[in-house]
């Protein structure tokens, strides 16, 4: 089942939307397997009916077990998208943990010998919250996603920096612009009044013309 686009947010997008590894599956498969070559044996080489139905019980448990497992398996998600690292279980009762990208610290794996020849192995992700340290079993190829996650953090980190720097140029813009505006609208009316001041030594204006437009003009304030 893939990871549900509706549970996105704006302008997010999936990078990596990963089942577990099918070794996780395989011993419920194999004893599927097992159980169906004894129960054609049951029925090939006897007549014994209490043996008949103790192999087709072993048959009923074991494909049980299989679906059981499987269900389990193909509901889970281990997803990374350009904001977060998200993993989710379940189909009826259902469980999950996102770690955003700019909160994570530090990503590792662990794989054994076994493990680096199947191509699996356990996906550990330290973070700022309140989890701390989260590990997921059974993850396919760790070291590369490891690798994507790293490379979505440097993607989100970048368009930060982008959007920073976008914000600040916009704020300077403005900035120039209502310098402009101010420096087009003319003297200010403490500067119009020392000009006025300056007209009347000079004996342009008498004194009562020269407290009459200084009136005039603190009213505007």
């Amino acid at each position: 089942m893939a990871f549900p686009t509706k549970l996105l947010n704006q302008s997010e997008e999936i990078i990596l939307d990963l089942r577990p590894h099918w070794w996780q599956i395989f011993p419920a498969s194999a004893a599927l397997g097992l159980a169906a070559v004894l129960g054609v044996l049951a029925l090939v080489l006897t007549d014994n009916g209490f043996v008949r139905i103790m192999a087709g019980l072993l048959v009923f448990v074991a494909l049980g077990y299989f679906v059981q497992r499987y269900i389990r398996w193909a509901s889970e998600n281990f997803v990374v998208t350009s904001e977060r690292v998200i993993h989710r279980n379940g189909v009826v009762a259902k469980s999950g943990i996102e770690i955003p990208l700019d909160r994570i610290n530090t990503v590792f794996f662990n794989q054994s010998l076994f493990e680096r020849l199947l191509g699996a192995g356990d996906l550990g992700v330290e973070s700022a919250g309140e989890g701390g340290q989260q590990t997921f079993e059974g993850v396919r190829k760790p070291n590369l996603v490891q690798q994507e996650i790293y490379r979505a953090m440097e993607a989100g980190e970048r368009q930060t920096f982008r959007e920073m720097g976008e914000a600040t140029a916009a704020a300077m813009a403005g900035a120039s612009a209502s310098t402009a505006s101010a420096t087009a609208a003319g003297p200010s009316i403490p500067e119009q009044i020392e000009q006025l001041d300056a007209l009347r030594r000079q004996g342009a204006l008498t004194d009562e013309e020269f407290e009459a437009k200084k009136r005039d003009l603190l009213d505007r304030m």
